[in-house]
């Protein structure tokens, strides 16, 4: 057996500033900690935190007045701060930067007068954030079909604002039809999609063509991970998307096999190598690493902690 494995894969720039944001807050802050919603799509990760006392909530009145509360990495409504401020809580913003660059935008467009088209998917946490900025000027678009019926006041002042974690190829289609049906819309200045997000779509898109099966190590609930399984299922192979080795099972592997390996911006690298254990334990598998980007982005700790690590520095 042989396994591509992709470079880049695993944890993306936001996602390591989130983590160790929590991490750093578990080190200056009382306990408990809060964090409204899961801290990154992982439940590996979220595990490993909620085993240290980090209690996750998605309700406000679950927070104690006065409490700390960590905003996870795919960002809150204005709505949300504002009652945490009411509440008192000391607030941490973990919010991945370029999750706050959507929110500007679409913040901008609509002080502009621009009716919003958002293009994502509902319920997402990051969905759910982005439209709590101008929920009046807002509309959601899901797919091609909505690109086709969604209405506007006036078809002159339209612009779009796209999730982070979309399949480029899906935001495209979309876009394109909303350009056809608007052509006076406006966009970002630069693509919403994420460079990782980007990336590691770009490296399942090659290895596919040289695989017979492919692995995606991810959450179910991780809207990146999801992408990479279907772009691999689009190119004819089989495509799974586990959280890890467990769920892994020999009836979908034999000796023969090139199996390409990657794993979603939210998932720890040692679950990845617990899956290429897996491969090498019981058909001998042979590793080829294939880098077809080589990223070098890194985010800063937010505001309220790096003062917090400053003032205890000077103690």
């Amino acid at each position: 057996m042989r396994i591509l494995l992709a470079s880049p894969r695993g944890f993306c720039a936001g996602v390591n500033m989130a983590i160790a944001t929590l991490e750093e807050a578990l080190r200056h802050f009382p306990p408990p900690i809060h964090v409204y919603h899961e801290i990154v799509h992982n439940r590996w990760v979220v595990a490993r935190f909620s085993d240290r006392g980090v209690i996750f909530v998605d309700d406000l009145d679950q927070v104690p007045p006065g409490a700390t509360l960590l905003y996870s990495a795919h960002g809150v409504s204005p709505e949300i701060r504002r009652r945490a401020q009411e509440l008192r809580l000391r607030t941490v913003d973990a919010t991945c930067p370029l999750v706050t660059k959507v929110h500007r935008e679409v913040r901008r467009f609509s002080e502009q007068g621009f009716t919003v088209l958002l293009v994502g998917h509902a319920g997402h946490d990051e969905i759910v954030g982005t439209m709590g900025e101008a929920p009046h000027a807002i509309r959601l678009v899901e797919n091609e079909q909505q690109a086709e019926t969604v209405e506007v006041p006036d078809p002159q002042r339209v612009a779009y604002s796209t999730q982070t974690t979309l399949s480029v190829d899906d935001a495209e289609r979309i876009v394109s039809r909303l350009r056809r049906r608007f052509p006076a819309l406006q966009g970002p200045a630069r693509d919403d999609i994420c460079y990782a997000t980007q990336n590691r779509q770009e490296a399942v898109r090659v290895l596919a063509a040289e695989t017979d099966l492919f692995l995606v190590v991810g959450s179910q609930n991780s809207s990146n991970s999801r992408r990479l399984a279907e772009i691999a299922a689009a190119a004819g192979i089989p495509a799974y998307l586990v959280d890890g080795p467990d769920d892994l099972h020999d009836a979908w592997f034999h000796a023969e096999q090139t199996v390409g390996i990657t794993a979603g911006a939210s998932a720890p690298e040692s679950l990845v190598q617990g899956c290429v254990g897996y491969l090498r334990e019981r058909f001998d598998a042979v590793v080829e690493e294939r880098v077809l980007r080589v990223e070098n982005v890194h985010f800063a700790l937010p505001g309220e902690l790096r003062s917090t690590r400053e003032t205890a520095a000077e103690a």
